[in-house]
């Protein structure tokens, strides 16, 4: 695996790709997302070029796809998703991501169960005859589902269950350090994935003295500022079951926004760095 950096994730606005390709590796990212857009704008070529140069890989694409969405929109989507994968599996990376609700005020658990197993079924086949895989987040605080009428799917075995009834061979997990804890998962359902299962992953930390189920989800902390999370552990797990994907930190944090691009980099940097080397892996 490979620390990874989604600049908007740590409030950096880089100018361009290549600006935010120059950002990454000046603090040792080995990966950097980008916009599905953005190749366009800054010019295909000059994309690949950028990266060629600079050794770095793209971590992942977040998925053009409304999936919670009405059927028309989705439908709409997923009539362009074609389109989108053969282009951007084209720039070396093919990974898409996105997040599913943990609940709904007009589906039921099973009705709902059964509606995101037939798109990620259709979203699965387009992106398999493109080469690509698509990784689903789950949403762990009970915060989140509390004030919807139905709850869904909102831990990790709950998201293997819907990844083993969608049966594409591409579908996996957006493994996520804060939806994980806030679930009350455990490292053991770490280490019982299969590495394929897992297709991206964040890291951050939680903030100290709340109780679980009274975690909010814009309330995070960088990683191992508070080690309320165990992100050696965590990453440690990864590494155990063969994980080889991005894995980039998210810990929406507010001084970050304050701070010169450079700067929100630089100690984004040095907390993945902390945790990388606390779990024994090589930074």
């Amino acid at each position: 695996m490979f620390p990874n950096l989604c600049p908007g994730a740590a409030s950096i606005r880089p100018r361009d790709v290549g600006d935010a390709v120059r950002i990454a590796r000046e603090f040792g990212f080995r990966g950097v997302d980008i916009d599905i857009e953005d190749p366009e704008r800054y010019g295909v070529e000059r994309t690949r070029s950028v990266l060629a140069e600079s050794g770095m890989r793209l971590g992942g694409w977040v998925l053009p796809v409304d999936i919670g969405g009405g059927d028309e929109r989705f439908s709409a989507d997923l009539g362009e998703l074609p389109r989108w994968a053969s282009f951007l599996s084209d720039l070396g990376c093919n990974v898409f991501i996105a997040f599913m609700m943990s609940g709904s005020n007009e589906f039921n658990y099973e009705d709902n169960f059964e509606r995101m197993r037939g798109r990620f079924s259709e979203i699965g086949l387009i992106l398999r005859d493109h080469g690509c895989v698509f990784g689903i987040e789950f949403l762990g605080p009970k915060t989140i589902r509390s004030g919807l009428r139905y709850e869904f799917i909102h831990d990790l075995p709950g998201m293997v269950e819907l990844i083993d009834a969608v049966d594409t061979g591409n579908m996996g997990v957006l493994l996520d350090s804060w939806h994980w804890y806030t679930s009350g998962g455990d490292l053991d359902q770490v280490r019982a994935l299969r590495p394929e299962r897992v297709v991206y992953v964040h890291i951050n930390d939680a903030p100290r003295g709340v109780p679980l189920d009274m975690h909010v989800d814009n309330k995070r902390a960088m990683p191992m500022e508070t080690g309320v999370i165990d992100l050696p552990g965590f990453l440690g797990a990864l590494e155990d079951i063969g994980y080889e994907g991005p894995v980039t930190p998210e810990p929406f944090n507010d001084g970050l926004k304050q701070m010169p691009p450079r700067e929100a980099a630089r100690v984004t940097a040095a907390s993945v760095r902390k945790a990388w080397e606390a779990a024994g892996l090589e930074w």
